[in-house]
C-alpha cells in the first residue's frame, strides 16, 4: 500500500475513530484533538507503517490518546452524547419510541461498564469487528479477546440485569 492509498484510508477512517472516541468516552473536543494528533503521527509515520496493518494502527494510537488523556486528567467520564436515529416515515411511532427507549437504556449500561470492557463490547458490536482484528488492535491473542469479550459481556448483562429491577 503506498502512502497516496494510506492517505485516503486516513482521510475515511478519521470520522470512524472520532466516532468511536465518543461512544468509548470522549468528548466532541477531546474526541477532535486526539484525531488531530492521530493524523498528524500517521503523516509522520506514514512510510513506516504496515499497508495491512494501517487502519489497526491509526485505531491503536487513537485508543492509546484517550487513555493518555483519561490519566492526565484523573477520569474517565462517558459522553452522553447520544445521536439522533433516522426512522423510516413507514415505521410506527410506538416502535421508534422503544428503539430509543433501548438506546438510552444501553448508553446508560456503557456508561456504567469499564473502559476496556466498554471498549471491547463497542468493537465487536457497534464497529462489527471480527475477533481477529481486535486481537490485531489490542496486541493480544483470539483467546484473549474472546476471554475478555465474554467477561465484558457478563459485566453487561449484570449491569442490566440491575437496572431492570
Amino acid at each position: 500500500m503506498g502512502a497516496g492509498n494510506k492517505e485516503q484510508l486516513l482521510q475515511s477512517k478519521m470520522a470512524e475513530i472520532r466516532r468511536y472516541l465518543i461512544r468509548l468516552g470522549a468528548g466532541s473536543a477531546d474526541a477532535e484533538d486526539i484525531v488531530q494528533d492521530t493524523v498528524y503521527k500517521a503523516l509522520l509515520y506514514v512510510d513506516g507503517i504496515d499497508g495491512h496493518k494501517f487502519s489497526a494502527w491509526l485505531y491503536k494510537v487513537a485508543i492509546n490518546s484517550y487513555y493518555d488523556l483519561c490519566r492526565r486528567q484523573a477520569r474517565f467520564r462517558y459522553s452522553e452524547e447520544i445521536h439522533d436515529y433516522e426512522a423510516p416515515e413507514s415505521e410506527l411511532p410506538e416502535s421508534i419510541l422503544l428503539r430509543q427507549e433501548q438506546r438510552v437504556l444501553i448508553e446508560k449500561i456503557l456508561g456504567r461498564m469499564n473502559p476496556a470492557n466498554r471498549q471491547l463490547i463497542l468493537l465487536k458490536y457497534e464497529l462489527e469487528f471480527s475477533y481477529k482484528q481486535i486481537a490485531a488492535l489490542l496486541g493480544v491473542t483470539e483467546g484473549t479477546v474472546k476471554a475478555s469479550l465474554y467477561r465484558a459481556r457478563q459485566q453487561f448483562q449484570h449491569i442490566y440485569g440491575g437496572e431492570a429491577e
